[in-house]
């Protein structure tokens, strides 16, 4: 099969042919139809982002595959079946704490690190092997419609987060982060799921108005002046209701202060999510936490269940995933779309190889 291999870091990739991979106990092999390509590969390929990515590897962290082979326990998955393929893989040894790996793009610990070398080779490639269940059917898609559903990827990491902080239909939530490529994201997705507002926090103007645009009046835009005070107040008016929950979704780029500021606006009582990327201390002050009984929970990409539910949502009408612009490229084209990626990261921008 055709493949896109990262041989070591800094070098370009390699389109150049590689085994087929062999279905196993436990696993199946998809051909893949779609493969996203994220904004920021070109910096976890010249090892800029430091990741736990061993090469020589093909990259591709999931996509849109079409079943190709199932293994001997598969019991529901049949040849032809269009799956979305979850890249994030879980040991299956420990059920409390199992080690995860993102398979074609990083891992978490010596454990994920192992993982990753079983599951070593990502969605850059004509084909690839993937745990059984780790392809959720996405029922009748077209091959050829199989693109637009690279998305949800992007989708999924905010909706774990507000799964995670038990978002009710009719609560108000706050998105840290609104104008980034995740936060965006949990802006839709908050929407789709029932919010009444979704406060919009952010310094990008002309996004946060792209963001009132699509979603309506339930997104309540606000423009970040770098002045705390007047910053709190505009929050707080723009929520019209006390925040029952807060996802913090900001870019490693962020001060710690910005993630502070967004979690302190949540009411007594509520709920504050953390998956961004910011790197210095959050600082909250304990009697605060105490007081107002608010509870802080971390949470790193999303249980398994989760696809189905997301996939649920947008046949239900709910998220639509239509939205986004999707720019192709032939898996040949694979060097091109890591720098289209990165030059069109703007929210509702998403780059795709289709093999």
């Amino acid at each position: 099969m055709q493949a896109a291999i990262l041989e070591r870091f800094g070098q370009p990739l390699s389109i150049t042919e590689a085994p087929d991979p062999q279905v196993g106990t436990g696993e199946i092999v998809v051909d893949v139809l779609a493969a996203p390509v994220l904004p920021y590969a070109a910096e976890v390929f010249s090892g800029e982002r430091n990741y736990s990515l061993e090469p020589p590897v093909i990259p591709g962290a999931g996509g849109v595959g079409r079943v190709r082979a199932v293994g001997p326990d598969s019991t529901r998955l049949a040849v032809g079946d269009i799956v979305w393929c979850d890249s994030t893989v879980r040991s299956r040894d420990d059920a409390v704490t199992p080690d995860i790996t993102l398979q074609g793009l990083t891992a978490r610990g010596d454990g994920g690190l192992r993982l990753a070398r079983h599951f070593h080779h990502g969605s850059f490639a004509e084909r690839m092997a993937v745990p059984t269940e780790n392809a959720t059917p996405l029922g009748p898609v077209p091959p050829a419609e199989a693109y637009r559903w690279v998305s949800l990827g992007v989708h999924l990491v905010p909706y774990g987060g507000l799964r995670a902080g038990g978002l009710r239909p009719g609560e108000t939530v706050l998105i840290s982060g609104a104008t980034g490529n995740f936060g965006s994201a949990g802006v839709a997705v908050a929407v789709a799921m029932g919010a009444r507002r979704v406060v919009a926090p952010g310094r990008n103007e002309a996004v946060l108005a792209q963001l009132r645009q699509r979603f309506g009046d339930r997104v309540a835009p606000v423009p970040l002046t770098g002045d705390p005070a007047a910053d709190d107040a505009a929050v707080r008016a723009a929520a019209g209701a006390p925040i029952d929950l807060v996802l913090d979704l900001l870019s490693p780029a962020a001060p710690a202060s910005a993630a502070r500021a967004a979690a302190m606006t949540v009411r007594e009582h509520g709920r504050v999510v953390l998956m961004g990327g910011v790197g210095d201390e959050l600082r909250l002050p304990y009697p605060w936490l105490m007081h107002n009984s608010v509870t802080v929970r971390g949470q790193w990409m999303y249980p398994r269940v989760a696809v189905r539910e997301l996939v649920g949502l947008v046949h239900a009408g709910l998220l639509d995933l239509s939205r986004n612009e999707v720019t192709t490229f032939p898996l040949d084209a694979a060097r091109q779309a890591v720098e289209h990626a990165a030059a069109h990261a703007a929210p509702f921008q998403r780059t795709a190889i289709t093999p």
